[in-house]
């Protein structure tokens, strides 16, 4: 199974393991028909896991917001990890319920141009982009093994 945007090769390769990209789906299934979100981990440009978070949004049915405690929680497990070469939090997964599986308007608007992967789920499909300051980069992806 592979994605890829840029069949040119113009897009980043990036990996992920078949149990980030089950839970990335799983996730978009179970919150239905509201959004989904959470964490990628992983080092470099693989993910190894997709850690699913509550979405504490006001109107979850068309936005997400990571619980914030989820977040520092991640953020301080990562430093925690980074000397012995753990996993480190590379970026952030949502769902589009009624939607592509591309950036909305309004991720557009919310994202920070911190080249991060944002990975979105929608109709069965996940796609991967960067949040690159200039807006966001399609990814190409292959599903593998760590």
């Amino acid at each position: 199974m592979a994605h890829d945007p840029h069949a040119d090769g113009t897009a980043m390769h990036l990996t992920l393991t078949p149990q980030a990209h089950a839970a990335i789906l799983a996730a978009a299934a179970e919150a239905a028909p509201r959004e989904a979100c959470g964490l990628l981990l992983g080092s470099g440009n693989h993910i190894e896991t997709a850690l699913s978070t509550a979405n504490v949004h006001p109107e979850p049915s068309r936005h997400f917001e990571i619980d914030p405690a989820a977040l520092i929680a991640a953020h301080k497990a990562a430093r925690a990890v980074k000397a012995s070469g753990g996993p480190q939090l590379i970026g952030y997964f949502h769902s589009h319920p009624n939607g592509l599986a591309r950036p909305s308007a309004t991720d557009a608007a919310s994202a920070s141009g911190d080249g991060r992967i944002w990975a979105i789920a929608a109709a069965g499909a996940v796609s991967l982009w960067r949040d690159a300051p200039s807006g966001f980069e399609a990814l190409s992806y292959a599903i593998k093994e760590s």
